[in-house]
């Protein structure tokens, strides 16, 4: 009828097409990122990063996940982590520390070299880092392991060198990421060890007591 202004329909609209589109595993995977670095830089707590790492990982639309990080800045959010690291070293210390972002997978070659990976402040996107080693003559890799990291050696075989385990505290923590090792060596040693305590941290520690005193 004349006079009649009939409205589109707000589904033909390209805005309301991409807030429909259906997500990835890996467009779930980066919403995770962005919100455990905002909870590493104190914008959410651990039960608001509980409750939205939970909705994220359940979203089936953009505008779901869009929801979940739209009060939380964008800029300075590092990349998508990538899905295989290679790392070819030769003489020299290399390392991994502060907030790097952990991949599915490593392939590691060291000799004559240490290599340090550090997830005390590591992004962690994916339950599950699986590393292949080869360990050659002066090749060392350690893994410095908060509570919630959990590392596995059992299809490591090596004849020479030495593996060491030693249990972050925190036992009862949540498992955060298992880190599957694989591979073999031949003259390094592979060490996983917790974070060594700032100096104020040992001043904080409680005084022992005997017998109850």
């Amino acid at each position: 009828m004349p006079g009649n202004v009939t409205r589109a329909d707000d589904s033909s609209s390209p805005r309301h097409r991409v807030s429909d589109q259906r997500v990835s595993h890996r467009d779930r995977d980066q919403a995770v990122e962005i919100l455990q670095v905002a909870a590493g830089d104190g914008r959410l707590t651990i039960a608001e990063l509980d409750e939205r790492v939970e909705a994220a990982l359940a979203a089936r639309t953009a505008s779901d996940l869009a929801e979940l990080t739209a009060d939380l800045p964008l800029e300075g959010m590092p990349s998508q982590a990538r899905e295989v690291i290679r790392i070819d070293q030769r003489f020299g210390e290399g390392k991994r520390t502060g907030r790097w972002l952990v991949p599915r997978r490593m392939e590691i070659r060291l000799m004559f070299s240490d290599l340090r990976l550090d997830f005390t402040e590591a992004v962690i996107t994916h339950d599950t880092l699986h590393i292949e080693v080869d360990l050659r003559i002066g090749g060392n890799l350690t893994l410095v392991t908060p509570p919630g990291i959990v590392v596995d050696t059992d299809d490591v075989t090596y004849s020479r060198g030495d593996i060491k385990l030693r249990p972050a505290t925190g036992q009862d923590v949540p498992v955060r990421l298992r880190v599957m090792l694989s591979g073999k060596s031949t003259g390094g040693d592979i060490v996983a060890r917790p974070p060594r305590r700032a100096p104020g941290q040992w001043l904080r520690r409680k005084p022992r007591t005997v017998n109850g005193h």
